[in-house]
């Protein structure tokens, strides 16, 4: 079934032109149209489905700097803030509160590494708390279980999946941005070798800069214009159960991960774990992501057809007058791993007493875009004009803002606040885009 979400009412007039167009209308998009909005541009939203309807809705809602890596963790810090700011003129809607993130584990390494995490934030003047046993068992107590230790981060937090795109959305049009939905982009057009306009299913908008927050979508739609993006995804399960009390908003375990969300019930998901639907894309790239799926072999389990049957890692090429992939799924709504939520629900009424009547109100499954070193792509592609925003590889919710932010200063020409060389699309052809962060 669909992931909850608040729908909202948009324009369906498509205009002539626009000084900017942003694919794709997830937290990513949203958060670029905003920016832009609120600097005067004349900014057009897309969104072939709903608004917010995919992966942005379906994930856990954390706004987390915790264990972040060290290429991320300055966008995550920076969005943070900015969520503070988006929930000061957006309203309570957003559901964004600082409540604190809290990790319990009864595994040394896992502790271990925590604390060198802990260590590196410092340096980053990032604040996170290592708790003993009986700090732990303190702020652990909904578990009923004795910990070795966990990581408190406290002012890390969460917002709604559920509502947090669509309200943002909405004060991009109170901006004066133009938000379409149910309007698929099917292509580019080119002139003097780089982007003069967007064309979608109800005719071409003339623009200098179009920018690409398409999620699990990208990497085919790159594909239309010659650009190699690898982007793999895999299947994501989560259930949602009833309101509960006494349970902490936010919780990571080993067994169970949960988090409250807006309406009072809590999601409860198996971290890491997840279905991969091979698909033609996966093959093309799959020597790239070898060392990413050795890593998370314990993890991942071999999917079925789903995601050959909806077609957004397809390798086939599609003509701009032509009905496309896009208007076929309007949402990729992939059906839930019914194994992997009878676990979770499982483990999730063991580990916590409080939960053991609840019933289960909700389950979907999302696709996880990602990219080889887990770090997502944002920055001017080979064709000017062109701006790539994907492969958050799940960790986009949370630094949406700050990744919305970055992209409207590279949409105006302005050096960002961030650092944006880590981004840059171009490392995938270099020789040293997989290296991962040591902390």
């Amino acid at each position: 079934m669909p992931a909850p979400l608040l729908k909202i009412e948009t324009d369906t007039t498509l205009p002539q032109d626009a000084d900017a167009v942003i694919i794709g209308a997830g937290i990513v998009g949203t958060c670029t149209a905003y920016y832009l909005a609120k600097r005067g541009l004349r900014v057009v939203l897309l969104e072939k489905g709903l608004v917010g309807a995919e992966q942005s809705s379906r994930n856990w809602g954390w706004c987390r700097q915790q264990n972040r890596d060290a290429r991320e963790l300055p966008m995550a810090t920076r969005s943070l803030a900015l969520w503070d700011e988006l929930a000061a003129d957006c309203g309570s809607a957003l559901g964004f509160r600082r409540c604190g993130l809290l990790y319990l584990s009864n595994n040394d390494a896992e502790l271990e590494g925590w604390a060198k995490w802990r260590d590196f934030a410092r340096t980053q003047g990032v604040t996170t708390h290592m708790l003993t046993a009986d700090e732990a068992a303190s702020r652990g107590k909904a578990t009923a279980k004795s910990w070795k230790g966990g990581v408190f981060s406290p002012t890390d937090g969460i917002a709604d999946p559920a509502s947090a795109a669509p309200v943002i959305a909405a004060a991009t049009i109170r901006h004066g941005g133009q938000v379409i939905q149910n309007c698929a982009v099917r292509g580019l057009e080119l002139s003097a070798g780089r982007v003069s306009a967007v064309v979608t299913e109800r005719g071409t908008i003339q623009t200098k800069i179009a920018v690409l927050s398409g999620g699990a979508w990208a990497s085919s739609f790159c594909r239309q214009l010659g650009i190699r993006f690898p982007q793999a995804s895999v299947r994501s399960s989560i259930l949602a159960v009833s309101p509960a009390a006494d349970i902490p908003d936010a919780l990571h375990t080993a067994e169970v991960s949960l988090t409250a969300r807006g309406d009072g019930s809590h999601t409860l998901a198996i971290s890491g774990k997840a279905r991969v639907d091979p698909t033609a894309q996966m093959l093309r790239f799959g020597t790239t992501f070898i060392p990413m799926f050795l890593k998370r072999h314990n993890s991942l389990a071999l999917g079925g057809f789903q995601g050959i049957r909806s077609g957004h890692e397809s390798l086939s090429r599609w003509r701009l007058d032509q009905q496309t992939p896009m208007e076929r799924m309007r949402i990729l709504d992939p059906v839930p791993d019914g194994k992997q939520i009878r676990e979770t629900l499982a483990r999730a009424r063991k580990l916590l007493p409080a939960l053991a009547q609840n019933q289960v109100t909700a389950s979907w499954a999302g696709y996880i875009d990602s990219t080889p070193d887990g770090v997502p792509a944002i920055g001017e592609t080979s064709l000017p004009g062109f701006i790539l925003a994907a492969g958050f590889s799940g960790h986009g919710f949370g630094i949406g803002p700050g990744a919305g932010d970055m992209i409207a200063d590279i949409v105006m020409g302005k050096e960002p606040v961030l650092d944006a060389r880590p981004y840059r699309p171009s490392r995938f052809e270099e020789s040293s885009w997989g290296k991962v962060a040591d902390f």
